[in-house]
């Protein structure tokens, strides 16, 4: 019988974790809070479906039976019955831990709460269950579909046996993983990237080079794919905003202070790709 995920939220992250884990073979419950944010999910799942498609990487009647193992809901019931839940919604403490706390009353003792934070410690949404030994992070990377990497993070009191679930579960929907086993703010991915961030847009902003340059430096200097700058636009220049904040705040270390130039970037609409311009113009 088909393991059961319920993922909850359906935005980027949420529906590709939804689109990899139902192409594995999983029984997919997605959920949302409104019908709209639903329908833009399962339409962004079947696009993607079918580029691959359309690229000869997966075949039609593949996608259509990926698309039949999910089932869209506004209902957080509908999480009762499943194995592993991931929490995919905005990075607000006070938001996952109301989530974690519903669930915690509704799945089953078994099951693997599971959370797709980038930056919040596990210890403190794992603290507001009566399970915090079943409560992980699984932080995927977003295009989902594209990116091979799953950071799993364990709470202080995250069991071995949780990490090996969450271990499985990813590694079975193609990801390769590696484990953070202090959930320090940012944990090792979020924090690596805040700092390059920080300090890139630093330089940018004092006017020591412009963003192409320092971008060029790290790619042709570093052998990184993409340079700080342009990864910010498309992460999205609020959402790194918001994780260096939640690091800076709980750690109170000055290289993870944003810059005043991301701040009025932000507060100006100029948040990268999705607004049409950050750093760059698109």
């Amino acid at each position: 019988m088909a393991k059961k995920l319920a993922v909850i939220g359906a935005g980027l992250m949420g529906s590709g974790i939804a689109q990899v884990s139902a192409q594995a073979g999983w029984d997919v419950v997605l959920r949302d809070v409104t019908d709209e944010a639903l329908r833009r999910g399962t339409d962004g799942i079947r696009a993607s479906y079918d580029k691959f498609v359309s690229k000869g990487k997966l075949t039609a009647e593949d996608a259509e039976a990926a698309l039949g193992r999910i089932t869209a809901t506004t209902d957080l019931d509908a999480a009762s019955e499943a194995d592993i839940v991931v929490e995919a919604v905005f990075e607000r403490i006070d938001v996952k831990q109301e989530i974690f706390r519903t669930l915690d009353g509704l799945v089953r003792d078994e099951a693997v709460l599971a959370s797709n934070t980038s930056a919040i410690p596990i210890t403190k949404i794992a603290a507001v269950t009566e399970r915090p030994e079943r409560v992980v992070g699984t932080h995927f990377f977003s295009p989902v579909p594209m990116m091979q990497l799953c950071e799993l993070v364990r709470g202080y009191k995250t069991s071995d046996e949780t990490l090996a679930a969450a271990r499985e579960f990813a590694e079975g929907v193609g990801k390769t993983c590696i484990v953070v086993n202090r959930d320090v703010a940012g944990f090792v991915t979020t924090r690596l990237i805040s700092a390059l961030v920080v300090e890139a847009a630093k330089l940018h902003e004092s006017g020591v080079a412009t963003a192409e340059d320092i971008d060029i430096a790290c790619k042709l200097g570093f052998g990184h794919a993409m340079g700080p700058l342009a990864t910010a636009d498309l992460t999205g220049v609020d959402i790194l905003l918001h994780a260096t904040e939640n690091i800076y705040t709980e750690s109170q270390d000055e290289k993870f202070a944003p810059p005043e130039l991301m701040r009025r970037m932000v507060d100006a609409g100029d948040i990268g790709r999705k607004s049409g311009q950050g750093f760059y113009r698109y």
